[in-house]
């Protein structure tokens, strides 16, 4: 696992964060060290496509980056369902391509280099979208969960992780500290935590929890339950 060290040095311009392949490179311990409960999301992950995964139907891991999702799906999910990978990222999708390639588990994986906007959904049982929605822009979510919705099953799923934000000025600070103290115990320093953060401002915007959850409803959710919350990250589990 190589180690991130891309904002270890002072930037004199530090632009927008790019999941390139310098991320790409360092991605496993760039987010092990910056996302408090990752390892948690992941087997739910594992415990969602043994659950809701259904033969002869599609599971789709939508914004899947090196695969960590995919695999898990590949190892729990029915081997008659067809996993279907998706990123827009084309340094994420060969770095899988060649993880794919290396191992001879069963089960059918298709991945795809495209924008999840623009994926048709059909015939699913199981979504995932692991800390993908935030990097969308506001006003596209409502139309990709609408499209996500309409082409699961009838008992389907939908897996939704994402950095959230806080109505309160206060439990936001607090948070947000929490979260930079949890960083800096891995091994980030204050440059590295501050020029990540202006980095990603302006590529990842957080919502409520409770704006999740009424949006998941809105669209066609029949149960929505968060089942996980580590300072500014929550997990939900949402049912068709």
């Amino acid at each position: 696992m190589n180690q991130d060290r891309i904002y270890s040095a002072p930037l004199k311009n530090v632009g927008d964060f790019e999941f390139d392949d310098a991320v790409a490179d360092v991605f496993p311990d760039m987010i092990r060290r910056s996302v408090p409960g990752y390892g948690s999301m992941l087997t739910m992950i594992a415990q969602c496509g043994e659950r809701f995964g259904q033969p002869d139907t599609h599971i789709y891991d939508l914004g899947c980056s090196l695969g960590a999702g995919t695999l898990l799906l590949r190892e729990h999910a029915p081997a008659a369902a067809k996993i279907v990978a998706v990123d827009s990222s084309a340094a994420m999708i060969s770095r899988l391509d060649g993880i794919l390639a290396a191992q001879s588990q069963p089960g059918p994986v298709e991945t795809r280099l495209a924008d999840i906007r623009d994926m048709p959904i059909s015939s699913a049982s199981l979504c995932v979208l692991n800390l993908t929605l935030q990097f969308l822009c506001v006003e596209d979510r409502t139309p990709l969960l609408e499209k996500i919705a309409a082409g699961t099953h009838p008992g389907g799923a939908l897996l939704l992780s994402e950095k959230i934000c806080f109505q309160d000025e206060t439990q936001q600070q607090l948070m947000t500290d929490l979260h930079h103290d949890f960083k800096r115990a891995h091994g980030y320093s204050d440059l590295e935590i501050a020029q990540k953060r202006t980095a990603i401002e302006n590529r990842l915007v957080p919502e409520t929890l409770e704006a999740h959850i009424e949006r998941l409803q809105a669209v066609g959710y029949r149960t929505v339950t968060p089942w996980f919350q580590c300072f500014t990250f929550a997990s939900l589990l949402a049912v068709k």
